[in-house]
């Protein structure tokens, strides 16, 4: 997948990639402008309570650090939609900060999608896709498995090009 050229992380994405990959940054973007719900478990996990055992303290670290912290990962998913090409399959080009942004956003779509697929610490995904494929293999579950594990493998393709760039 990414590869390292020069100074650059390039990458040729096909139709499909590319559309799963607009309709994943996308969601992540709508998920945190569409009035984030703290008591929605994603919303839980993309922005954690620092102090677990003191609320106020929670609350009021939250009031000073989630505007930032929000717009960052809006920007990061936007850094994914700008970069991919409009329609059809092409090239990605990320220098260091745009790959960054990049394995930022791919990080916060896997805790979305991870925190919804219940997915845990000690879940083997290969034996998950194949009882959901065992139980139905046209599920909703299926596909969501699928860009779960996809999007674990693009991120890891980025890191071993990162590196190199820096």
């Amino acid at each position: 997948m990414f590869r390292r050229s020069g100074r650059q992380c390039v990458a040729t994405f096909a139709h499909d990639e590319v559309r799963v990959l607009r309709k994943v940054a996308a969601e992540v973007v709508g998920l945190l402008t569409d009035g984030m719900d703290h008591t929605d478990p994603v919303v839980g996990r993309l922005f954690p309570d620092i102090y677990p055992d003191r609320p106020e303290d929670s609350q009021e670290f939250r009031l000073y650090t989630e505007g930032d912290l929000k717009t960052a990962k809006i920007d990061q998913a936007g850094a994914i939609l700008a970069a991919l090409p409009d329609e059809g399959e092409g090239e990605v080009r990320l220098d260091g900060e745009a790959a960054e942004a990049w394995l930022r956003a791919i990080n916060d779509a896997r805790l979305a999608m991870g925190t919804r697929l219940d997915i845990q610490a000690d879940t083997d995904l290969a034996e998950e896709l194949d009882e959901a494929v065992l139980e139905d293999p046209g599920s909703s579950r299926v596909f969501q498995l699928s860009v779960y594990a996809y999007l674990g493998y693009l991120q890891e393709s980025l890191l071993n090009a990162l590196p190199e760039i820096k």
